[in-house]
């Protein structure tokens, strides 16, 4: 479906790019999805269970500083907030796939089955479904289409995905401002294991990641300082810096795993 008009996707048309915990996205079409939807069910983000970082637009910074550690990383200095420290491995998301009820679920996570894809011909994003997801279903609870129009389910899955694009190219902006400014500097994160004893292993870098330099801000001239309270750039630039104080809070989280994994390897399977 096109984002402008609402429309099929004409044939022919290339789509690029790839996008996280997507498996098989297509273009929406009422010629080949007339008759799929979404349906229940128990744990719709078993997908984040491998997620130890997830994308976040600076719109999500303040709410999401409130649980992760918030990093810029990559050649585009993608902003992701932390979510563990090793690979494959989420801390805030059970082993049935269920995320905990006190922290935030990043929309880039609340969006899907959903996303917008790229026609690079037409120049214009179409509105995708991953028909991989365990929530689509040819027997579905609301069906993707009406009739011959897309159900207002669909309607508004697209105003979501178009409101995410809109942060997306905010954020954009928002990194393009940080790097012309000169605040942003890599830095590095590490944490001792300990096992089920107490016994410290060897030191693990978790990341190599850009944050904002709270000596580069501090010594900005009135006129670029000024420059960024106009743009409104400030309140994500404190969120950000302030999300840094969560690396201790998602160690621990790791940590607290790798003593249980240790503990019941150490207990053998149960007779």
């Amino acid at each position: 479906m096109d984002s402008n008009n609402g429309g099929a996707q004409p044939q022919g048309s290339e789509l690029s790019g790839n996008v996280l915990f997507y498996n098989n996205p297509v273009p929406l079409t009422l010629e080949a999805h007339k008759n799929l939807g979404v349906k229940q069910v128990t744990n719709p983000f078993t997908f984040l269970r491998s997620a130890h970082a997830i994308p976040v637009t600076v719109s999500e910074f303040g709410i999401a500083s409130t649980s992760y550690p918030i990093i810029f990383v990559g050649e585009e200095k993608t902003p992701v907030a932390v979510t563990g420290v090793r690979q494959g491995e989420n801390e805030f998301v059970s082993d049935q796939g269920i995320p905990d009820p006190d922290h935030y679920v990043p929309a880039f996570a609340r969006r899907y089955p959903f996303v917008f894809a790229a026609d690079q011909a037409a120049d214009r994003l179409l509105l995708c479904v991953d028909t991989t997801a365990p929530m689509v279903s040819d027997q579905p609870d609301v069906p993707f289409f009406e009739g011959d129009q897309p159900s207002k389910f669909t309607q508004d899955a697209m105003e979501f995905c178009k409101e995410f694009e809109r942060q997306r190219r905010a954020t954009a902006e928002f990194v393009k401002m940080m790097e012309e400014a000169g605040l942003l500097e890599q830095k590095t994160v590490s944490f001792t294991p300990r096992d089920a004893n107490g016994q410290e292993g060897q030191p693990q870098k978790i990341a190599d990641y850009f944050a904002v330099s709270e000596e580069k801000l501090n010594a900005l001239d009135s006129a670029k300082f000024a420059e960024l309270k106009e743009a409104g750039a400030l309140p994500a630039v404190y969120a950000h810096m302030v999300s840094l104080l969560n690396w201790p809070r998602v160690i621990q989280r790791a940590m607290r795993r790798l003593q249980a994994d240790q503990t019941s390897a150490a207990q053998g399977p149960v007779s």
